[in-house]
């Protein structure tokens, strides 16, 4: 379980350009949940994002994951690294060393592990990612497509073996095949590793159909906080922010001001058309 309780996080705190980036915010995110992070572009969630594996300190409040508080200066950030794992957005970009299999291990090695056990995970995480081990193990990882590197990226982190993963907008930047190819991806490695897996996104039709709880991020206060349903049915409030709806939840809705009898919760194109066909009596 991750417990973030009042936390607050100010740039350049005591000097005229201060700027709070966070303002009191506190969630809990229950163990082997998918929970959604949205907010219009500066709301502070890559501030956040960047707390929850201790890249920054807060100015006040505190985070703990598994019974550890990661923002208590006596923790050890390899202690947080075993529990957190952080995809930032293009993580192709971090990608370095002269073959995959040699950039998977990086992590791991930093553990201290031993080399069988850094063999085992880096062939498990780049199995997990939907990549072939043997084929593509002694291959540049600038050889590869841009979905086939992010896909590295991620084993790299995955190798770390994290009780939580987060990634920050993990398909930003991709064609639509494989933008899809890697949501089925990270679901599938939620489903298989039973892990906290935290995801932020601008695309509200993924965060619908992914998540179980949706944390909305308004200039660095936590504005909503719940299931897709209860958030995206607050139309309005959501709008006022500068967010849209799901797809299929903004048609449902524009039919629904027209006077067509559809229930408010409609968050996936499925579940819209089963409403819309329902009405029509079809």
């Amino acid at each position: 379980m991750i417990e973030v309780r009042n936390l607050t996080h100010i740039y350049s705190e005591g000097l005229p350009h201060e700027s709070v980036a966070l303002d009191d915010v506190s969630f809990r995110i229950e163990d082997g949940s998918f929970t959604g992070i949205i907010g219009h572009t500066g709301s502070g969630k890559s501030t956040l994002l960047q707390h929850l594996n201790g890249l920054l300190k807060p100015t006040s409040g505190t985070i703990v994951i598994d019974g550890t508080d990661i923002t208590d200066s006596h923790t050890r950030m390899l202690d947080i690294r075993k529990k957190v794992g952080l995809v930032f957005q293009y993580p192709e970009y971090q990608l370095f060393e002269e073959t995959v299999a040699k950039d998977v291990a990086f992590g791991p090695a930093n553990l201290g592990l031993g080399q069988e056990e850094i063999e085992e995970r880096v062939r498990q995480s780049i199995s997990l990612v939907g990549l072939d081990y043997e084929a593509i193990k002694d291959t540049s990882p600038f050889e590869l497509s841009g979905g086939q590197k992010r896909r590295v990226a991620i084993a790299g982190v995955l190798a770390m073996k994290p009780e939580v993963l987060v990634l920050d907008e993990p398909t930003a930047g991709l064609n639509p095949k494989a933008h899809y190819d890697i949501l089925d991806m990270v679901q599938e490695i939620h489903e298989r590793e039973n892990n906290i897996t935290i995801f932020v996104s601008h695309n509200m039709n993924d965060i619908a159909r992914m998540s179980d709880r949706v944390l909305v991020i308004d200039k660095g206060h936590l504005a909503m906080n719940g299931t897709p349903q209860e958030v995206f049915s607050r139309e309005e409030e959501l709008k006022a922010m500068g967010l849209a709806l799901p797809d299929a939840t903004e048609i449902v809705s524009q039919l629904r001001k027209e006077g067509m009898n559809l229930p408010a919760d409609c968050l996936t194109v499925e579940q819209a058309a089963g409403a819309i066909l329902t009405a029509l009596g079809r």
